[in-house]
């Protein structure tokens, strides 16, 4: 099943702008650099699936300095049950398949 989602905010710099359109594939396998949409208390959030921890998905921003930025180093690694699914394609405005990691990330 596909879901599509619009990202908000400045935290997936440069992968994600906000007002990009997503789809997302619900239940999809993830891997670690892995654009992935997650359940918060507060919504949705688009994050890069870092690690596999034994709490759950550990996810992390690309743009570390974003305001309001919000991510596991604030709230924790996020229960696999909580992961909505995968990114598979920004449709709107640039299409896109692929979404490499930042520099820092790739280590």
């Amino acid at each position: 099943m596909l879901i599509a989602v619009r990202v908000a905010g400045e935290s997936m710099l440069p992968a994600l702008r906000p007002g990009d359109c997503l789809l997302v594939r619900r239940g999809a396998p993830i891997r670690p650099g892995d654009l992935v949409v997650a359940r918060r208390p507060h919504g949705l959030i688009v994050k890069r699936a870092f690690r596999l921890m034994p709490e759950g998905w550990w996810l992390e921003s690309d743009n570390q300095s974003a305001p309001g930025r919000q991510d596991s180093w604030d709230f924790g690694a996020v229960p696999e049950r909580e992961i909505v699914g995968r990114v598979i394609l920004r449709y709107w405005p640039r299409p896109a398949f692929r979404f490499p990691p930042p520099a820092w990330h790739a280590g």
